[in-house]
């Protein structure tokens, strides 16, 4: 699982989709294992840039701000990056990440391979050699 922590000062490259308050809602709802029930209130998230609606994994609304007038939100966990029990990531999850690096960036194989190997749970566990010879069996999936 990947967290966003908005008290992280380092700069991390995203990737947004336009969606309708109604989709977001049925995604979060989804993400927090409930039943979509309607649309979110997004008041408090939009006014504060945060809101927390339950204890658990990815119950935390998180606006860190806004592209071209329109705000951006996500969901995450309640606690800080401190506080997160950090586990390695797979090949799988590096993949996922590094084809999302690839199409919303143009990043290269080997840029998102530096990238992935100093992120938090992956550093220590994986450098960028080794997350680059495990992503070349991807090949063109990951690469722009």
């Amino acid at each position: 699982m990947g967290f966003y922590d908005p008290a992280q000062t380092d700069e991390m490259p995203v990737r947004a989709y336009l969606v309708t308050v109604q989709q977001f809602s049925d995604i979060a709802a989804q993400e927090m294992h409930r039943e979509p029930n309607g649309d979110l209130d997004l008041t408090r998230a939009l006014t504060s840039g945060r809101d927390q609606l339950g204890p658990g994994r990815y119950e935390t609304l998180v606006c860190p701000g806004e592209v071209d007038g329109i705000p951006l939100l996500t969901f995450t966990a309640p606690w800080c990056l401190a506080d997160a029990e950090l586990n390695a990531p797979s090949v799988a999850y590096l993949a996922n990440f590094s084809t999302g690096l690839a199409e919303a960036h143009g990043w290269t194989l080997e840029r998102s391979s530096k990238y992935l190997a100093t992120r938090p749970g992956a550093a220590g566990y994986w450098t960028a050699q080794t997350v680059l010879d495990a992503l070349q069996p991807y090949g063109e999936t990951v690469s722009a």
